[in-house]
């Protein structure tokens, strides 16, 4: 995911400019690198005690990898796909917090304070993963009252094509979004979990924040303090 990030400073002249890659790059590497790992992830919680597994002055760029999904959702050895060691090793060694989602961050930019306003532009999305996994349960969703019973499936993932292939044999073209792109809350309200979104962003969850669109979200803890994650190769309305 290729973001850039524009922060307009409150009462203050200075300008900051930085642009992030999120997921594998179509080309160009740039001068810092964040992969997600048991260091570089935090599980479930944005929290503003949280401190930054990386800081950026103005105008840096980063290459930024996710992850997404929790033991349950890798696919079994037979499915023939690739689970990157990044994803075994976060299962292996952490465990969730107050959520489900695996946010690689907090990123902090040097400089942003409360009263900030930080515009991510999605500039570029690619997918990461050769495989994906789709869940549907009861009292949840856009269809609360559909499903009687927990169901997850993995789907294989064609990043040539840029297609989603289902069990059932369509391939549906695959519009990649993050569900999870936040800062930090307030101090005075500690850490949160990342289900609910609120004014910092987190579970969003927002199919039309794809390549092209613009996220303005308020800073609201010194150094802003960036996660993103919950990574969606495909996704209707209402999580559907």
């Amino acid at each position: 995911m290729l973001l850039k990030l524009d922060e307009d400073i409150h009462d203050r002249s200075d300008h900051y400019r930085q642009v992030l890659y999120l997921g594998p790059l179509r080309g160009g590497m740039s001068a810092h690198v964040l992969h997600a790992g048991p260091e570089t992830v935090v599980w479930g919680r944005l929290d503003p005690a949280t401190p930054p597994v990386l800081t950026l002055d103005s105008g840096a760029e980063i290459t930024v990898g996710t992850v997404s999904g929790g033991p349950e959702a890798l696919p079994p050895p037979d499915f023939g796909a690739t689970v990157r060691s990044e994803h075994a090793a976060i299962h292996a060694r952490l465990r969730p917090d107050l959520g489900p989602h695996i946010l690689t961050g907090p990123i902090a930019v040097r400089g942003a304070e409360p009263g900030d306003a930080l515009h991510i532009e999605i500039l570029d999305i690619a997918l990461a993963d050769d495989w994906g996994w789709n869940l549907v349960r009861p009292l949840t969703g856009a269809l609360p009252e559909v499903f009687a019973a927990t169901r997850m499936i993995q789907m294989a993932v064609d990043r040539r094509a840029n297609a989603v292939c289902t069990p059932w044999g369509i391939d549906l073209p695959a519009r990649p979004f993050f569900g999870v792109i936040g800062l930090a809350p307030p101090p005075a309200w500690g850490a949160q979990g990342s289900i609910p979104p609120h004014r910092y962003g987190g579970n969003i969850d927002c199919k039309e924040l794809i390549a092209g669109t613009t996220l303005t979200l308020p800073v609201m803890a010194e150094g802003a303090l960036l996660h993103v994650g919950d990574g969606h190769a495909l996704q209707g309305d209402g999580e559907v």
